[in-house]
Order: structure tokens, then C-alpha cells, then sequence
């Protein structure tokens, strides 16, 4: 089973970026996080983070026919980009949309979330342990 888990803009500033918000951990803890669960489970995993929302949409893409689940936290292209939805549709990979913070409780604006509308499931405000549910859920998903 292969994962490809995608983070997007500002996650690569974890520990820097609104601590309050979303922790003191850097994003080489969360790639740390996520390796071991991922070894944990016998799942092979493949990293990925962009600031860009086209390169974001070109590893969606790339990964038809490579990968067997996606792990997704959009960041704040979670309520703005159409094009990450569609990607992720026009794959049909299975996808699980993960959110550090509680973006149910937090500004209006964050309150929708285009990627979600094609994941099978959604992890919020768990930190890094909805990256360790999401991969769970997959691995249970992909091996029913």
C-alpha cells in the first residue's frame, strides 16, 4: 500500500507560524510523524509540501495509477482552490483531508472547504495525530 500525503502553503512554517494555533512542533517533526506511523503500519509513504497551488494540482495528478490512497491538508487553499477539488475528483484516488486546527471553530471564511467535497473522510484539530487517523482509515478502506 502507497500514500502520498500533501501538505500545503505555510505548513513547511510549523513551530514558527501561530504557535497558539497550530503548535510548537516544526514541519520536520510532522514528516517525522508521519514516517513512523507510516512504518508502524507497513505502509509506504511518499512526503510531499508546496506553497504553489498549480504544483500542488500537478501531484495530484501525477499520482494516478502511483498511489493507492492521498493524505491532503490544502491549508488555506482548503477554501479557495476549486482546482486542488477537481484534481483530486478527476483522480479518484481515495483521499482523506487532514486540518491541524479546528477550522469549524475558527474565522467564517474557513468554514468551507472545496478539497473535502472529494475526501472520504476529514480529520480537524487533532494536530498530528488526524495525519496518523487519516492513514489508518486508508489503510482500513483500501484493505476492505
Amino acid at each position: 500500500m502507497k500514500i502520498l500525503v500533501i501538505n500545503g502553503p505555510n505548513i513547511n512554517m510549523l513551530g514558527i507560524r501561530e504557535p497558539d494555533v497550530y503548535g510548537k512542533n516544526s514541519y520536520q517533526d510532522l514528516k517525522n510523524f508521519i514516517w513512523d506511523c507510516c512504518q508502524a503500519e507497513q505502509v509506504e509513504v511518499e512526503l510531499y509540501q508546496s506553497n504553489h497551488e498549480g504544483d500542488i494540482v500537478s501531484k495530484i495528478q501525477k499520482a494516478y495509477g502511483v498511489f493507492d490512497g492521498i493524505v491532503i491538508n490544502p491549508a488555506a487553499y482548503t477554501h479557495t482552490s476549486i482546482a486542488i477539488l477537481d484534481a483530486l475528483k478527476a483522480v479518484s484516488i481515495p483521499a482523506v483531508e487532514v486540518h491541524l486546527s479546528d477550522v469549524s471553530s475558527r474565522e467564517p471564511f474557513r468554514q468551507i472547504s472545496y478539497a473535502g467535497l472529494a475526501c472520504v473522510k476529514t480529520y480537524a484539530g487533532l494536530g498530528f495525530e488526524g495525519y496518523r487517523q487519516a492513514i489508518l482509515y486508508l489503510k482500513q478502506l483500501l484493505n476492505a
